[in-house]
């Protein structure tokens, strides 16, 4: 930790350090934190190191195989590196680096082979077709590769647009609150899953949503396409939050009828939809079995939003009814509220001891929501060593201060 990431210097330097664990306050917007390399991924300089030393294998193993053949007896060989080269080379270089290092294989051979006067030999010919069909064969994989990989870069094009559509990012400013928002995938190359959250502006205040539908694939997909747009439309027509939940209830209830197999009786999403009115320092709370959100206040001080009104998830309704209760609580100027899936609050460390946000939140200030959320995730994926079991969804919304527009996009 440097002593620049703390807003009092003078206080770090009395302190002697920060010691692992203590709050530390936010260095706010003008100042980037380093960068930090999870736990188990390479670091920038060891991953360039590798693919340098990929792409020049095929040409050391030539060279090797060239030095071998001409510091050894006539009957010695280096057909395995010759052959490896052209196989080494196939998904790594282009068509054309591909061929180019064949043909230098297979000249590098018969050139040597003349020079030993072996070439008319049996065994000299048969290890010349043997290259010679490797490296043709090697051009065959390279294509195989390329076409593999133009599936694989439109199916992650696709994937994209589908989290844009289904997961737009939100506007940073609503209504005069400042918004961000962050979709964690658990598995590298993942775009979305079934984690879900939405804003969305009313005649009756700010309305949020954060929520985890139960299962994985594109049936859990499907179900967050359902939740929001019956969010958005409810968010502004229904006149209280609790008309909104039920609005939700009704939609996951048709969305369960037309789906087949388990998810037809079992299928569920615990969520937490909270409403800002405009003009009035208060957030309302309607809890459906999903973590509660968090409130940081502007002087560092964390603590979760309390629900004294157990209800069922989303999609549950059946088996009991326990009417929606909005819970009301402050929401000051220079506080934030955090509302995220349970891929944060049940991310494990190596003692399988679970991440508690509201503990690595206390005694740090931010200055804006993009903050916290930077921080969260680059925290819990140190805390799980890189390898993130769920997806994980952050929605931070903060009411600014009086007097904080004119600073807040300060250097």
């Amino acid at each position: 930790m440097r002593a620049g990431d703390v807003e009092d210097e003078g206080a770090y330097a009395r302190a002697g350090g920060r010691l692992p664990g203590d709050p530390v306050p936010d260095p706010g917007l003008g100042d980037e934190p380093a960068p930090v390399v999870p736990a188990g991924q390479p670091r920038p300089w060891r991953a360039s190191y590798g693919r340098a030393l990929a792409r020049s294998l095929p040409v050391l193993l030539i060279v090797v195989a060239v030095l071998y053949d001409i510091f050894t007896p006539r009957y010695f060989t280096a057909g395995p590196l010759y052959t490896a080269a052209p196989l080494v080379a196939a998904p790594i270089y282009s068509r054309r680096g591909t061929a180019l290092t064949g043909a230098a294989v297979v000249a590098s051979v018969v050139g040597l082979q003349l020079g030993k006067g072996v070439i008319h030999y049996v065994d000299s010919l048969t290890e010349l077709i043997t290259i010679a069909t490797v490296a043709a064969l090697a051009v065959f994989v390279n294509a195989f590769v390329r076409r593999t990989d133009e599936r694989l870069a439109i199916a992650r094009e696709i994937a994209e647009t589908a989290q844009r559509a289904v997961l737009p990012e939100p506007a940073e400013r609503i209504a005069g609150f400042e918004i961000a928002a962050c979709y964690e995938a658990a598995q590298a190359g993942a775009f979305i899953g079934g984690d879900l959250y939405a804003v969305q502006d009313s005649a009756r205040g700010v309305r949020l949503i954060v929520g985890d539908v139960r299962g994985k694939g594109m049936g859990a997909v499907a179900a967050v396409a359902v939740v929001i747009g019956a969010f958005r439309e409810a968010a502004e027509q229904e006149a209280t939050l609790e008309a909104v939940a039920q609005r939700l209830e009704r939609a996951l209830a048709r969305e369960g009828t037309r789906r087949e197999g388990l998810d037809a009786f079992e299928g569920f999403t615990t969520a937490v939809l909270a409403e800002l009115p405009h003009g009035a320092g208060t957030v309302r709370i309607v809890n459906r079995g999903h973590p509660p959100p968090l409130l940081l206040h502007g002087d560092g001080t964390v603590g979760p939003l309390p629900s004294r009104e157990s209800a069922l998830p989303l999609g549950m309704g059946e088996l009991g009814v326990w009417p929606d209760r909005a819970e009301e609580t402050a929401f000051p100027g220079g506080a934030t509220l955090l509302l995220y899936t349970d891929g944060l609050s049940e991310a494990r460390d190596e003692r399988g001891e679970f991440y508690d946000p509201c503990a690595r939140l206390s005694g740090r200030v931010f200055r804006h929501p993009a903050k916290v959320l930077d921080t969260l995730a680059r925290d819990v994926r140190r805390h799980s060593g890189g390898g993130m079991a769920d997806d994980m969804a952050l929605l931070a919304v903060r009411r600014p201060r009086r007097g904080d527009h004119d600073h807040c996009h300060e250097p």
